[in-house]
């Protein structure tokens, strides 16, 4: 029988002070000094969980993320006891990796010593940028200068091990602007950095009404310039838009994304997906919950469960699944583990990546990754992949 991958959860708090025009995720505004239904949200959460649990089969939980919205608008009690809660439900392994988003305005900073005892173990900060001018063109909240607070209170309270979220191909953004903003982030001494490119989403503001963004050479040495500097700063790059400073310091949780782990979702519009195994054949199972947040509250009384659709991914699209996300990473993933979460075979892998392997875009030995040049236009190596079966 094929050993099941590891298994991580995802919990989504959707709630947010204010929706920014280039967010396209499951969050909701709600004001400064809103009183949120914590309890509620965290019993739901709860019994949630309750109803997936068919699915962990016996399996424990090496990460944990919870996103959003801004998680860190939820006081640490909570989290406490929605640990304390999982982990009667669900075993942790000991080294466990917990990571919270937080929003670096000064209503979450008080709250870090309270995460940090609760057992947040990992941070991520959502700075976006250091500019105060890009910061309100984004529509944050925050401040260069409360970012950089955010930081040594984080610090302070005992995280060293931090992510700093930076955007870059901002609207009016020169290149030593985007430098200047690695520079701030560099002078924290983060652990792990997140450095991507803003991009215009359907079903957001700007999207709608889209702002002058960078022309294109210019993105180019933004991009160019940002990744030398990173690398001499002693950081790795190893996945499209993510750098460590070591490879212990990388996300254990999204590496588990990225080689098609298993992933519970709990919380109003989380997404999760578990391998399957019928007679032998390996599918994953997707499935996702209500997405707006009252609707989700609702759904405890409702004899439906929280489950607002789900889907099959077969041998038709299983493969490609795995490769959307695999070849996000810079080293790419053991050949061997194509099988293992896929269940097909390594000439089907062959067959698929053909015409970029041909084109000097992809590599296949014992590993299957991008090369620097398809790293580099990985939708079009994506795009020429034959769907393997």
């Amino acid at each position: 029988m094929t050993a099941l991958p590891p298994l991580s959860l995802y919990i989504h708090v959707p709630w947010c002070v204010r929706k920014c025009p280039y967010c396209d995720f499951n969050s909701h505004g709600v004001g400064h000094n809103a009183e949120l239904p914590e309890d509620a949200y965290i019993d739901a959460l709860i019994d949630d969980l309750a109803q997936d649990l068919a699915m962990v089969e016996a399996r424990p939980l090496h990460s944990i993320f919870i996103g959003g919205g801004t998680p860190s608008l939820l006081s640490p009690a909570v989290f406490q006891r929605l640990f304390s809660e999982i982990r009667a439900r669900i075993p942790f392994t000991p080294d466990i990796e917990i990571t919270l988003e937080a929003n670096p305005g000064t209503v979450e900073r008080s709250r870090f010593d309270g995460f940090r005892e609760a057992g947040i173990n990992r941070l991520s900060l959502g700075i976006q940028s250091f500019n105060d001018a890009h910061l309100t063109t984004l529509g944050r909240i925050h401040s260069g200068d409360d970012a950089e607070q955010a930081v040594l209170a984080a610090r302070s309270a005992g995280f060293d091990n931090f992510n700093i979220d930076i955007m870059h191909g901002l609207p009016g953004q020169r290149v030593s602007d985007a430098l200047a903003d690695i520079e701030r982030a560099l002078s924290l001494a983060p652990a792990h950095l997140s450095w991507y490119q803003l991009t215009l989403e359907p079903n957001t503001e700007f999207y709608s009404h889209p702002p002058r963004l960078p022309e294109e050479e210019t993105l180019f040495d933004i991009q160019d310039e940002g990744h030398e500097r990173l690398k001499q700063a002693g950081f790795e790059r190893y996945e499209i838009s993510a750098y460590a400073r070591s490879p212990a310091q990388r996300s254990r949780h999204n590496l588990n994304y990225w080689q098609f782990g298993d992933y519970l979702g709990i919380g109003a519009g989380a997404h999760g997906k578990v391998t399957r195994t019928d007679n032998g054949r390996l599918s994953a199972l997707r499935r996702w919950k209500s997405r707006q947040p009252d609707a989700y509250l609702r759904r405890r009384a409702d004899p439906r469960g929280y489950v607002a659709g789900q889907q099959v991914i077969g041998d038709d699209e299983i493969g490609l699944e795995f490769l959307l996300n695999a070849l996000r990473l810079v080293e790419g993933v053991e050949t061997e583990l194509w099988s293992a979460r896929t269940g097909l075979s390594l000439e089907a892998l062959e067959r698929a990546t053909a015409r970029v392997r041909q084109r000097g875009l992809l590599t296949l030995n014992q590993r299957i990754a991008t090369s620097d040049k398809g790293l580099a236009f990985l939708n079009d190596v994506l795009a020429d992949i034959e769907p393997p079966a």
